[in-house]
């Protein structure tokens, strides 16, 4: 019996090593989805367009020779609020969660890479960010392996900090353009925390952060536009104070604003007013 319990074990180990990996079923699943998206974007002619009293109307496909695939404009920084990044792979290789990222990065700062980028993850859901309410279609989604009350690991940060240049570069991604989930959706998510670093990356050009001195807002300085005018969705005064605290000031995110986070939302307002 102690032999065959030993066998089996052995059985486990040797399938969870093989080349194809403990995901084999999922990356096939992936490749069978991509290819129906390739056949879509094959199809030539629209459904039948038929006028109130049911004539067809005439159409016909000429190919332009002028087009490219959309790309990516905002990236969207998450934490897991798991256990382990093992638990998030789980999470996001079910169908029945119906949620995903393009990105997670384990506390070791090894990065899977889970949804090509050109292509739509299940990540931002319900919210706004300027005029943006469908982020999902516009966005690449970095989730970090992270409970939510502990502090990212500087493998975590390096190997954000080199996905976020590529991606940059690759795109063209604006600097105002690297926010938290909590940014876009103030009413619902804390994350990525006010224990994420945003200041380290903003010095590497990956956001704003707020300069060392500051100076005093004008008299009647109006701080809900303000918040619209980052991008902040403010039908929740205090769900937006909040989300702009948790990235901005960090050290306090109660729904009051005192006057150094009226300093430091001027300085910030204006740069993303540039």
């Amino acid at each position: 019996m102690k032999n065959c319990c030993c066998y089996f074990i052995l059985l486990l180990t040797l399938i969870s090593c093989s080349p194809k990996g403990p995901y084999a079923l999922t990356n096939k699943v992936y490749k069978e989805k991509t290819k129906g998206y390739l056949a879509a974007i094959q199809t030539q002619l629209p459904d039948s367009l038929r006028d109130s009293t049911g004539v067809v109307v005439p159409s016909a496909w000429v190919g332009t020779v002028n087009f490219g695939i959309r790309k990516p404009n905002y990236v969207i920084i998450h934490f897991t609020a798991q256990d382990s990044v093992q638990q998030t792979l789980h999470t996001f290789t079910i169908t029945s969660t119906q949620v995903s990222a393009h990105y997670v990065i384990a506390k070791n700062g090894t990065v899977y890479h889970m949804v090509n980028d050109y292509l739509r993850a299940n990540h931002a859901g319900i919210g706004k960010w300027g005029s943006v309410t469908d982020m999902n279609s516009c966005s690449i989604g970095i989730e970090i392996d992270n409970n939510g009350s502990e502090a990212f690991t500087a493998p975590q940060v390096n190997s954000l900090l080199l996905l976020l240049g590529q991606l940059k570069k690759n795109y063209n991604i604006p600097q105002a353009n690297f926010i938290g989930h909590q940014d876009f959706a103030p009413k619902r998510k804390p994350d990525p925390g006010p224990l994420f670093p945003w200041k380290a990356l903003a010095q590497h050009g990956f956001g704003y952060w707020s300069d060392d001195i500051l100076e005093l807002p004008p008299d009647g300085f109006d701080y809900i536009t303000a918040l619209k005018l980052i991008g902040y969705d403010t039908s929740n005064p205090k769900a937006a104070i909040v989300a702009f605290k948790r990235h901005f000031v960090q050290t306090d995110i109660s729904p009051v604003l005192t006057q150094l986070d009226l300093n430091v939302l001027y300085n910030v307002y204006q740069k993303y007013s540039q």
